[in-house]
């Protein structure tokens, strides 16, 4: 017993270093967002330059999440994920020490490729860590928290360095955390070599699916500015559509495909799959609309943002760490996941109606206490739905496959919903309408939409998941 005790340790530790380095990958998407303007003054950025930031990292992040989560299926997921630290701390260091606009746009740009293989094969190692049923629901849970609540996180200590030291800190704090992280990686994760017969990489395969998804990424990021209907998104997105054509046909004839094309038919993985992107739609409005509602109509600063958005991260933290597993455990993943997407859209239905001189305590926290409840019981599940029906040398794949998802929904759906939001306050303007009432009144259409966004998802996984889910289906071995 002893030596159970020993190894349970062990793994738990393993766990919190790997939670570490996944957390750092979430952090940076929102950490940078809060210290741009300082970006902008210091390096000397113009409004569309400084874009490039934020969409150099997602451009490179987003499309090399299927790849790299293939990668791991073939040459092991600690692998992957060391080197992603890797590259993401020696990136981090550069954008710290950046002293001109190229410098950091092409520093960003590694970034999003380290952050890309650590998301990747994140996931897979969980599966490959935990193989009791009660545990691994628990570690996706906490998994869960961090995918949902880092990016809150990521506001109040972006709010909190950027005033108290500079923004060069933002990325200097990444350095010592991921030399730490590949140190004790190294000795504690497992392997989690794949059972893949195939070690060949399907290189036509990558090549023509990264470069569809950031052919994609790329249009919906610059949506709004360049027009919706504009040579250059149209011709874009009909680009990526033609390379998934192209990429479907070279799987259909690979020997050893990139993606197998049975995959599809994993009922609870193409489930979670569409959940994921309606959800982020959702959950992106909520995040990035109500920090926006915060700041441009109740003029609260960055730090009063953070601060706001703390309850919903503890409730989400408790409800993802304990009580989601309990949840998932007792009733399967359906019913958790149908509810916690309802609660989080009642949630939004409530910033949907927040007044222009609203009240933090009355018109706030109502709705960030139902979203960090919904948040908090529906991600465990969603995760454990899209990972449980894969085999274990394809679980990179399916890890790959539900970030992607979730990063094109959550793109898509903040870029459409913040284009409505815009148009709707413009219009409100033009009838007279004074700005902070316009302004107020965008957000309350973007926010009804994500209400929308995130019911259909609840009756989604509630009418297509599988019925005869058992958590202790997910007990099999992951090696």
């Amino acid at each position: 017993m002893p030596m159970a005790d020993k190894n349970d340790r062990r793994k738990w530790l393993a766990f919190a270093i790997l939670s570490l380095g996944m957390l750092m990958i979430v952090l940076d998407v929102t950490i940078v967002n809060v210290a741009l303007p300082s970006i902008k003054q210091d390096l000397g950025f113009g409004d569309a330059s400084l874009a490039w930031v934020v969409n150099a990292y997602l451009l490179v992040f987003g499309g090399f999440l299927l790849l790299g989560g293939r990668l791991g299926d073939l040459f092991g997921y600690r692998k992957l994920f060391l080197i992603g630290i890797v590259i993401f701390t020696c990136a981090s260091l550069a954008c710290g020490l950046s002293n001109s606009q190229l410098f950091l746009v092409a520093a960003r740009t590694i970034q999003g490729l380290g952050g890309s293989l650590v998301s990747a094969v994140g996931f897979s190692l969980v599966m490959t860590m935990f193989t009791k049923a009660e545990e691994r629901a628990k570690a996706m849970g906490f998994f869960g928290f961090i995918a949902a609540g880092g990016g809150s996180i990521g506001v109040l200590l972006g709010g909190t360095l950027t005033s108290i030291l500079n923004w060069h800190w933002i990325f200097f704090v990444n350095v010592p955390i991921g030399i730490a992280v590949i140190f004790l990686g190294r000795m504690l994760l497992p392997e989690g070599s794949s059972q893949s017969v195939h070690r060949h990489l399907d290189i036509y395969g990558a090549i023509t699916i990264t470069a569809a998804l950031m052919l994609a990424i790329y249009s919906i990021i610059n949506g709004n500015q360049a027009g919706w209907m504009s040579l250059q998104t149209v011709g874009l997105l009909a680009g990526a559509i033609v390379l998934v054509g192209l990429f479907i046909h070279i799987e259909r004839h690979s020997h050893a495909p990139l993606m197998p094309m049975h995959i599809f038919g994993l009922r609870n993985l193409a489930t979670a799959n569409l959940v994921a992107v309606l959800w982020a739609a959702g959950m992106f409005s909520w995040f990035f609309l109500s920090a926006l509602y915060l700041q441009l109509v109740l003029r609260y600063s960055p730090l009063q943002v953070g601060l706001a958005f703390l309850p919903a991260n503890l409730i989400m933290a408790v409800f993802s760490v304990g009580l989601s597993a309990k949840l998932v455990m007792r009733f399967g993943i359906k019913t958790p996941l149908a509810l916690g997407l309802l609660l989080a859209a009642f949630g939004l239905a409530l910033f949907a109606r927040a007044p222009v001189n609203g009240s933090l305590l009355l018109d706030v926290m109502p709705s960030m206490i139902l979203l960090g409840v919904g948040a908090g019981m529906a991600f465990n599940p969603m995760l454990l739905a899209a990972m449980n029906d894969a085999k274990p040398h394809e679980s990179g794949l399916a890890s790959g496959m539900v970030n992607t998802s979730f990063m094109m929904g959550g793109a898509l759906g903040l870029a459409v919903l913040a284009s409505i939001a815009a148009f709707q306050t413009s219009s409100l303007l033009s009838s007279g309408v004074a700005a902070v009432s316009a302004l107020n009144g965008g957000y309350h259409v973007a926010f009804l939409l994500g209400t929308i966004l995130a019911a259909i998802a609840a009756v989604i996984s509630f009418l297509a998941l599988r019925v005869q889910f058992n958590p202790k289906n997910a007990a099999h071995d992951a090696h």
